[in-house]
């Protein structure tokens, strides 16, 4: 049967495709994709470039600074939209391709969608090799793209335009697919970008992906509903799943229903809203300790849309009760049955909402409740105090009391170092989406990237990084890309003189002061930064605080302005919060000279001990 054709490139091709796919948001059709982050080399400016060009009014191309920094934005922009919309990127050939690599790796830990169009080595490889081209002389096949395949959920290399058909339709099967999501690499060939090919029309025809809500099996169902009515202490894990799902609701419905206490991991917390009275706030390592109390005694772990990574659990020592059993309602298998649990394989919100039907009219005991009540009250008491403003030098605990007091209804986005740990007991989320911590893959340099994602995807909120000086000193550069494209985001530094974090952490397992801060390093010089003269030189608004009142002035002061304003303050690098959190497994050398790491060996030696196999 003869079909209509279009005689187009093969990046022309791609570039139309991506323009026709769209989605369904609050009962309108918008497109899925939110927009293409571009950085041009010679490995895709002539194909991909003219390409985007020719479709710039309905998918819009971003310029980015880094192209690692231009991915995180993308990640973050998918993540902010709940996985309903993301974002391409596309650069060229070796270092520009490369620089990806890092964020594929968030987006694969993080279950994030996003499709990366990295330029490629000649396909007739008569040029070979070419300028940036990774040779491998044992195989004729390789080229640097090869370090994507083991960050991507889908991975294909296009040798030739035709290709495109079958790659695109399955990206956008991985893209989309609740269980499957993550990154997607096509591998362009840059002399294939230019090559034509007569491509069907219905190829380019307008299709509206909506999300699939998978139904729990029902012999899995009935063991996991009659679990939670055997349970005399269960609690509720949500993870990221939950909000991807959009099942706030559901959940507080759940548990308002039965009395079950909620706990939320780092990608779940704000799907209750933090004032919701059997909302217990953060659970494991970072959690809280009305959280961790009721954790170590439950009989049973509810575990909605959550990996169970080691943060989660106490690195498997968390959970005390000897026969506590999991139920793990994932839409992933092999999140679902982690650590023998039983699982229960289906969309959160369609899980919760028939496990609430299920267990109509059976409640936990009140004794359960109020036991969870009563920890939170005493955990909030803990958190006004950490955030409160006595120390000269401030913490971080402190700053973040100044942010939250000062924009209470900011979503609040950060990664990596001591930050993440603090802002999980103690910031209080108010909505779902609230709080953006990217902690699955804890990348340096996330922060201000991730905040320009979040804004291009909620533009009407008051999105407030907050970064430490050395993930700023990683990568900065997407400040510009703010400036740039309007989106103002208010950027808090806390400059506490090095990686604090890990110094800490360093002292903790009897390590001596070394490398960490400025301070113990064998340079010969030791700079002082001026990260709010850094800023200004790069068209933000930026000023440097010298306390925490002026802190609360300063974000007061710039609230609703129209250009990315940076706040600088000095902090404290080894104050933290002593109140909540729990063991984590961090391996302890077991032969040291120094005596310290020695009795930190010991101690290790007897906490391994509490892991549950």
């Amino acid at each position: 049967m003869s079909q209509n054709t279009v005689r187009l490139t093969m990046a022309q091709a791609v570039a139309r495709f991506l323009a026709a796919q769209h989605t369904v948001i609050e009962g309108e059709t918008v497109p899925i994709f939110g927009g293409v982050f571009a950085i041009f080399g010679h490995g895709n400016v002539a194909g991909v470039g003219e390409a985007l060009y020719s479709v710039r009014d309905k998918l819009p191309t971003y310029r980015g600074q880094n192209e690692q920094g231009m991915a995180h934005a993308a990640i973050a922009y998918a993540k902010a939209s709940f996985r309903r919309r993301f974002m391409a990127c596309t650069t060229s050939i070796g270092p520009g391709a490369l620089n990806m690599v890092t964020a594929a790796g968030l987006a694969h830990v993080n279950r994030l969608p996003v499709l990366f169009l990295p330029g490629d080595v000649f396909a007739n490889r008569l040029p070979d090799p070419v300028l940036q081209q990774v040779e491998d002389w044992g195989d004729g096949t390789v080229s640097a793209n090869d370090a994507f395949r083991p960050v991507s959920r889908y991975f294909d290399r296009i040798t030739r335009p035709e290709q495109i058909v079958p790659a695109l339709r399955r990206a956008m099967q991985v893209l989309t697919d609740p269980a499957e999501c993550g990154p997607v690499t096509l591998s362009l060939c840059q002399d294939v970008q230019a090559e034509a090919w007569d491509y069907p029309e219905s190829f380019f025809a307008e299709r509206v992906w909506t999300p699939r809500r998978m139904m729990p099996d029902a012999d899995e169902f009935a063991t996991a509903a009659a679990a939670i009515r055997q349970a005399e202490r269960p609690v509720l894990i949500a993870g990221g799943g939950v909000l991807y799902s959009e099942a706030s609701d559901s959940l507080a419905e759940f548990t308002e229903a039965h009395g079950i206490p909620v706990m939320e991991t780092q990608a779940g917390k704000s799907a209750l809203p933090h004032d919701h009275p059997l909302n217990m706030g953060a659970v494991g390592v970072t959690g809280s300790s009305a959280a961790n109390t009721l954790a170590e005694q439950a009989d049973l772990v509810i575990a909605v849309g959550t990996r169970l990574q080691d943060f989660t659990t106490g690195s498997w020592a968390l959970f005390k009760d000897a026969g506590v059993k999991i139920v793990g309602l994932n839409v992933q298998p092999f999140d679902a049955m982690k650590h023998d649990a039983l699982p229960l394989v289906g969309d959160a919100r369609v899980g919760l909402d028939a496990l609430a039907s299920a267990l109509q009219g059976w409640r936990v005991s009140r004794d359960w409740t109020e036991q969870a009540e009563t920890g939170k009250a005493d955990w909030l008491a803990d958190a006004d105090r950490a955030t409160a403003a006595t120390n000269a030098l401030p913490s971080d605990a402190q700053v973040i009391g100044a942010v939250q007091r000062a924009r209470q209804n900011a979503t609040l986005v950060c990664a990596a170092g001591g930050l993440p740990g603090e802002l999980h007991k103690l910031w209080q989320a108010r909505g779902p989406g609230s709080y953006h911590l990217e902690y699955g893959f804890s990348t340096m340099g996330y922060e201000i990237a991730g905040g320009l994602g979040v804004k291009l995807a909620r533009p009407e909120d008051d999105v407030v990084v907050m970064v430490g000086d050395g993930s700023y000193m990683m990568l900065n550069s997407e400040l510009v890309s703010s400036i740039m494209l309007g989106t103002p985001l208010t950027v808090v530094v806390l400059d506490n003189g090095g990686y604090g974090c890990i110094n800490r952490l360093q002292m903790a397992t009897g390590g001596a002061n070394f490398n960490n801060l400025l301070k113990d390093t064998t340079h010969v010089t030791l700079p002082h930064i001026d990260f709010a003269a850094h800023a200004a030189s790069m068209g933000a608004d930026a000023r440097k605080v010298g306390s925490i009142a002026e802190l609360e002035s300063a974000l007061a002061e710039t609230r609703g302005a129209d250009r990315t304003t940076v706040i600088v303050i000095d902090t404290d690098p080894l104050i933290t919060t002593e109140a909540g959190g729990h063991w984590w497994d961090v391996a302890v050398p077991e032969v040291s000279d120094r005596a310290q790491v020695r009795e930190a060996r010991a101690e290790y030696v007897e906490a391994v001990k509490r892991q549950r196999l």
